[in-house]
């Protein structure tokens, strides 16, 4: 009996019955289902292969108990065992799914296309139309975005952070006004490059002419990592909403630090008029705090559904010394001091309280108000909204 060739016939029938389908597992081809699918009219339909199981909902944050069908989207099943549920149109906009099938929470099998947001990973689509092509990648010139290492004094070490430089900066000897921009609490310098589609955004805005080209520099808030998860010397450590090192006002007192390493190393324009900051909830109340701690370095200041003091705890000086920061602030002055909320935030009576103290010392502000939450989808807005009206003095 030769065992080789026996083998090999073996193996070849393995493969053939496996319907896996991979550089490294050529196989026999699954049928083409797709998921999800969206209509050019924002109609999407959802997909899953699953003949064995019982139940089958969309999850997606879309959804919520106030919708028609309650805040899972149920699936019905054909003959073949494929899973079928269709949302009528959406708006324009980036959306996070996943399914739940039997009970239990999946990603979705045929979409290769996933955000980590803090601990969780889930698919995502882009519809179609308006605000929703500025989260797309088009054909127009790119940006660079970098993962840059610079040392910290916070950890006696390096930390990193993400920098997002203009189409053209390589091949230039031209500087640019910069950018601040800011996660909120369980983000890192991920965050608003993924979630909040940062490079394609500044490209598409750049292209069409709506903002002034400008480089992003885009910090770690939480000072108990180093960077990202998966990418510290702390390897692969359990991911945390709120780390220990929320409310100690480190991230505030050493900003510069991140300021000093961006404008030598990136030809990044000098002075007060050439800085801008902002940030969303935790990174809102950075903002906040970093722009009156440092009241004559920033001349454009946005706060996206932003918090207020972090800790109730005394002798943290970025905190106690808030007030009087602010009076000096408010006394040099700013271009734009910019506020977005949404009228469902839960932070909304956060915004309201500090408006008034705004009101009380006389200090201008701009503020818009939209729909809908403390999410992504405003953040992303706001973002839009505040970078088209920088550097424009």
């Amino acid at each position: 009996m030769r065992i080789v060739p026996l083998i090999s016939l073996v193996l070849f029938i393995l493969c053939l019955s496996n319907p896996v389908q991979g550089q490294e597992n050529i196989g026999k081809k699954l049928a083409d289902v797709r998921s999800p699918e969206v209509a050019a009219n924002n109609t999407v339909t959802f997909n899953l292969v699953a003949p064995q199981a019982k139940e089958v909902y969309v999850l997606g944050n879309w959804l919520s108990a106030d919708s028609p069908g309650g805040d899972k989207l149920r699936m019905t099943k054909n003959a073949d065992g494929l899973w079928t549920a269709k949302q009528a149109t959406m708006g324009r906009d980036l959306y996070l799914y996943n399914f739940l099938v039997d009970g239990v929470r999946i990603n979705d099998p045929l979409n290769v296309y996933q955000i980590r947001d803090v601990s969780n990973v889930f698919n995502y689509f882009i519809t179609n139309g308006a605000q929703a092509e500025l989260y797309k990648t088009h054909a127009v010139p790119h940006g660079t975005l970098t993962k840059v290492w610079y040392p910290s004094a916070i950890n006696h070490g390096e930390r990193r952070m993400s920098i997002y430089t203009p189409p053209g900066y390589e091949g230039s000897k031209k500087s640019y006004p910069v950018l601040y921009l800011l996660h909120g609490m369980g983000g890192d310098e991920e965050a608003w490059p993924s979630l909040g589609r940062v490079t394609q955004i500044m490209d598409n805005l750049i292209a069409a002419g709506q903002i002034v080209p400008m480089i992003v520099v885009m910090p770690n808030g939480h000072t108990s990592n180093s960077a990202a998860p998966g990418n510290s010397e702390k390897g692969e450590y359990p991911v945390e909403f709120r780390t220990p090192d929320v409310g100690t006002g480190e991230m505030e007192s050493n900003f510069m630090e991140i300021i000093n390493f961006a404008e030598k190393h990136y030809r990044i324009k000098k002075g007060k008029k050439n800085r801008a900051i902002a940030g969303l909830s935790m990174g809102g109340s950075h903002t906040m705090v970093i722009s009156a701690t440092y009241a004559n370095t920033f001349d454009y200041v946005g706060l996206f559904s932003a918090a207020y003091r972090l800790t109730d705890a005394a002798n943290i000086a970025v905190y106690d010394n808030f007030d009087q920061n602010l009076l000096q602030q408010k006394k040099n002055g700013t271009a734009l001091y910019w506020i977005g909320m949404g009228k469902t935030d839960f932070l909304y009576k956060t915004g309201e309280t500090y408006r008034k103290k705004l009101d009380e010392i006389g200090m201008k502000y701009s503020y818009y108000e939209s729909e809908g939450g403390h999410t992504w989808s405003n953040w992303r807005d706001y973002l839009v909204k505040f970078s088209g009206l920088l550097f424009r003095n």
